[in-house]
């Protein structure tokens, strides 16, 4: 725009003046100026992009192949286009990069009429999580540089990694309700699946418990009896508040969290038994925004952007998430608990939202009491021992395992969990301690650990 005013005031100073050969100039520069708008507006809207990728679920290391294919749509050839695959900044610009990328994914290339280019880059990826791979930016102009339009084409896909899961062959969480099935001195639960005998059929047992093959053979109504067993299993839970993990310990401690949360949930669902999972996380999901490229407007496909960041703003992932509702996958069994759990340790992301304790006191009514609670935690301030302490008096078992703690943090936070009477004490500093969590177990009286630290 300030362009053509200065073209207008040049134009109108050599007219009133008789300059006919400024004039002239000015009229020179008006049309630069015009023809330029048109092709730099021209060139942006024939400009199209399509996205070849898999975006199947993957595992940390594996790869990933991108094809974008560009096309010039219109019947005029363009002189220039600057082309860039967005991937994620937090992924690759991070100290330890959560992404590596093999080959370019920006190119200066210039599109024939009705031509198309093909650019390709490898992605793989060195840590769990969510990433969005594109959109694609394109910037184009004019030769001269007056002006300078830009558009974003082509949808996002959006690959999954799952979380390391490290075996745990030692894995025998002795809390005072261990999990596995547990034989009870009453008949308050019954396994359906266990058949203990067969008794005679007294009135109001319910059809379903009748034998009909004993009845058969014996002339009289019989109906099952079942074993008096219960399914514990666990329910675990991730303190994932963005003030247990300083940046300076990022990503590791975190990444340690999540892998002993996976490694835990297959253990336990090996063992055919009930499994659930709850943080105070946020789920990266949640921050897909709403707008998407179908939805861009006649006029930004016409026009585009003048800026980068006015191009590439609306797409992708928000930079933050105002939903404080806990990731919660219901404790139960069945084949495909654990991958739900799975999912959702991979969409995992901190979160400042709901600290641990008031996460633990949105979630333990939804806990069932036959399982023990595994708490994993990257520390252990005096409210969150309390709310450990407090699921103890409501009838829980809990193990509290503590992720990334020096012998300081560790002398404090045991002495804030006996405190509580949380004594099932394991603590994880490495992916390989994982593997031997199991013997990983704080000595309640061990001398160590018999220091007189203040709870508060």
């Amino acid at each position: 725009m300030i362009w053509l005013v200065i073209t207008g005031l040049m134009i109108g100073i050599a007219i009133a003046l008789k300059a006919g050969l400024v004039a002239f100039a000015g009229y020179v520069l008006l049309g630069v100026y015009l023809i330029s708008r048109f092709l730099a507006r021209r060139w942006v809207r024939d400009l199209s992009a399509q996205r070849t990728c898999d975006a199947a679920p993957r595992e940390v290391g594996e790869s990933t192949e991108v094809t974008v294919t560009l096309k010039n749509t219109g019947a005029l050839p363009i002189a220039w286009v600057l082309v860039e695959d967005l991937v994620p900044d937090f992924a690759v610009k991070a100290r330890t990069p959560r992404l590596t990328i093999k080959g370019k994914r920006v190119h200066v290339i210039t599109l024939g009429a009705k031509q198309t280019k093909t650019i390709k880059y490898k992605v793989t990826f060195a840590m769990r999580g969510y990433y969005p791979l594109g959109p694609t930016l394109l910037e184009t102009g004019d030769v001269f540089g007056l002006h300078r339009r830009h558009r974003v084409v082509g949808k996002p896909a959006y690959v999954m990694v799952y979380p390391r899961i490290v075996p745990l062959p030692k894995y025998d969480f002795a809390s005072q309700r261990p999990i596995g099935e547990v034989r009870l001195q009453n008949r308050l639960f019954e396994d359906p699946t266990r058949t203990a005998g067969v008794r005679q059929y007294v009135m109001g047992d319910p059809l379903q418990r009748v034998h009909w093959k004993v009845t058969a053979r014996t002339g009289q109504l019989h109906c099952r009896v079942y074993e008096p067993t219960t399914l514990a299993g666990t329910t675990i839970l991730v303190d994932f508040h963005q003030d247990g993990y300083p940046k300076r310990s990022e990503p590791h401690r975190s990444e340690l969290a999540v892998t002993a949360a996976a490694s835990i949930a297959y253990a336990v669902s090996v063992l055919n038994q009930q499994v659930g999972f709850a943080s105070n996380g946020r789920d990266a999901a949640d921050r897909i925004r709403e707008e998407s490229l179908a939805a861009e407007s006649a006029e930004d496909q016409v026009k585009g952007h003048a800026t980068r960041e006015e191009a590439g703003e609306r797409f992708g992932l928000n930079d933050e998430s105002d939903r404080i509702r806990p990731v919660v996958v219901e404790t139960r069994r069945g084949f495909d608990q654990f991958q739900q759990i799975r999912e959702a340790l991979a969409r995992l992301e901190l979160s400042d939202a709901l600290t641990f304790a008031q996460f633990a006191l949105e979630v333990s009514a939804r806990i069932p009491r036959d399982a023990t609670v595994i708490a994993i935690l990257p520390q252990v301030p005096p409210e969150t021992a309390i709310a450990l302490g407090t699921l103890r008096r409501q009838g829980f078992a809990v193990t509290a395992i503590l992720i990334g703690l020096d012998d300081g943090e560790k002398i404090v936070a045991h002495a804030r969990l006996l405190a509580e009477t949380v004594r099932d004490i394991r603590y994880a500093n490495t992916v390989e301690e994982l593997a031997h969590l199991g013997a990983n177990t704080a000595t309640p009286g061990a001398a160590s650990y018999t220091v007189d630290v203040p709870l508060a």
